[in-house]
């Protein structure tokens, strides 16, 4: 009977879940550089439509910038803690599971490979062999497509969501500060939608999407969120409420 590297089976399995959690992190920054751009636009957008003073364009800026790259970070390290806790927790099941029923854990994973159309006796030698190179990792694999070195990290996590944010922050913070105050609102629309565009065409294409109707989606959603928010500034300005 051939080995399993003979079959052209290596003893590890091909780590698929970290290429999917590479794609995820990236996907991850995409949509926190366009909340960053999104979010800090409107308010600037909003500010600039009440006042022409640079003082409190500025300061609202920074404080959404600050406020939103904290929450983003808190929001991410919170829901990959609980993605952490549960992936330990599966991890420490399954090491318990086969420490008591080794023999009944090793005929599952012969199932699952003769499941997927290997023979029999090819599923049960592969099986034979993982196990007895890393049984743990073996089952993860298989099983839960898990690998235990994959596990997230909340901290990393929380610290790419901020950096993305502040990243795509900074980009409407300059576009509204650097032109002349008459021009700008309008080079801060056209700078934010064209960034948008530009990410919405990034994150379809890793999701592969259409890219076309993803940049749309997010460039006419910008658009709204900036017109709105401009209006706003505009009515409170001619109130009298903002100077």
């Amino acid at each position: 009977m051939k080995r399993a590297e003979e079959l052209g089976i290596r003893p590890r399995l091909p780590r698929t879940a970290e290429i999917a959690q590479r794609l995820n992190w990236l996907r991850a920054g995409v949509l926190g550089a366009n909340d960053g751009i999104v979010s800090v636009a409107a308010v600037v957008v909003g500010v600039a439509g009440a006042t022409a003073a640079t003082g409190p364009i500025v300061t609202a800026g920074m404080a959404a910038l600050v406020g939103g790259a904290i929450s983003m970070a808190l929001g991410e390290y919170v829901s990959v803690s609980s993605q952490r806790d549960s992936q330990r927790s599966m991890i420490e099941e399954k090491r318990l599971d086969l420490a008591l029923r080794p023999e009944r854990n090793l005929a599952g994973l012969a199932t699952l490979y003769e499941d997927k159309g290997l023979s029999r006796d090819t599923a049960a030698l592969v099986a034979h062999e993982l196990t007895a190179h890393d049984s743990l990792g073996a089952h993860l694999a298989a099983e839960l497509n898990l690998d235990e070195d994959d596990v997230v990290s909340p901290w990393h996590a929380a610290f790419a969501s901020a950096i993305a944010f502040t990243l795509g922050a900074v980009l409407p913070m300059l576009a509204i500060l650097l032109p002349p105050s008459t021009a700008r609102v309008p080079v801060t629309f056209i700078v934010v939608l064209a960034a948008l565009a530009i990410t919405g065409w990034i994150g379809a294409r890793i999701g592969g999407g259409s890219k076309i109707r993803a940049a749309s989606r997010v460039v006419l959603g910008g658009a709204l969120a900036l017109a709105v928010t401009f209006a706003i500034g505009r009515l409170l300005g001619a109130s009298g409420l903002v100077g």
